[in-house]
């Protein structure tokens, strides 16, 4: 009976040190507050400058967190640390959370930032010459990305088997000979100087002070699949609060805010 009792104790504390761990992850969406990881810019611009004060009117306090990669906030989304992220596109979003084995969906498209191609070195595409390095996106969708841009002016031509997730593997013709070197997304501007161009996503770029509508020497058009999106976990896409946060990014607000900072470079998606 002695015996018995001693692992019943054993049990019961196990199972408490259990629920104990598991304290620190949110259990669910709070009715009054939302935390909302996102990249600086344009995405925290956006929440902070504009949908923050549309959801205060709601009664609903929004907490943005910053992140400046595109890794940690998908994970930090998974599990549980923040309620949504906004800093992505579907692309990336199914690719990211397939190889992760992550329950994650988008509940709204937002806007599309064309990605563009920069220099420090050319002012216009015509000045490329044979062997010239191209710096490109080393994540899995924005390289596909950036080799079908190139593929667009003819600089480049990709297999036809070759699909969003392209690399420089899948070209076929290379007519001037372009090297490509593949980096982490935020590293992109910080390496212009060193090479002859690069492939830069436009949050990126607004960050480093580049203009996407004056200085991109080619840019995607607005037709772009690649719109970002509010990305929440699975279980919640249709829960109440984040539908309100939805509301408010497809808002005529911030519709107006886009088209009056942005000034093309940010393109409403909605």
């Amino acid at each position: 009976m002695k015996r018995n009792l001693l692992v019943l104790v054993s049990v019961l504390l196990v199972g408490l040190l259990v629920v104990g761990c598991g304290g620190s992850k949110k259990a669910s969406v709070e009715a009054d507050k939302i935390v909302v990881g996102a990249t600086p810019v344009p995405h925290s611009e956006i929440l902070n400058d504009v949908v923050k004060g549309l959801l205060e009117k709601e009664g609903i306090t929004l907490e943005v967190k910053e992140f400046t990669d595109y890794v940690t906030p998908n994970l930090a989304l998974s599990d549980g640390s923040i309620d949504a992220n906004f800093f992505q596109h579907v692309p990336y979003l199914n690719n990211f959370a397939e190889e992760r084995g992550l329950d994650l969906v988008s509940i709204a498209k937002v806007h599309v930032e064309p990605i563009g191609l920069y220099s420090k070195k050319i002012s216009k595409v015509e000045e490329l010459e044979e062997g010239s390095v191209i710096a490109i996106p080393s994540d899995a969708t924005n390289e596909g990305r950036a080799l079908l841009l190139l593929q667009s002016k003819g600089l480049i031509k990709l297999s036809d088997k070759a699909a969003l997730t392209a690399t420089p593997v899948d070209i076929v013709e290379n007519p001037k000979n372009l090297e490509f070197k593949e980096l982490e997304a935020a590293q992109l501007p910080r390496v212009l100087k060193d090479v002859t161009a690069a492939i830069i996503n436009t949050n990126y770029a607004l960050e480093a002070d580049l203009v996407p509508t004056k200085d991109a020497l080619i840019i995607e058009g607005s037709e772009s699949p690649y719109a970002n999106i509010l990305a929440v976990r699975a279980e919640d896409k249709n829960n109440e609060v984040l539908q309100k946060l939805v509301k408010a990014l497809n808002s005529p607000e911030v519709k107006k805010y886009l088209k009056d900072k942005y000034k093309g470079a940010i393109v409403p998606a909605f």
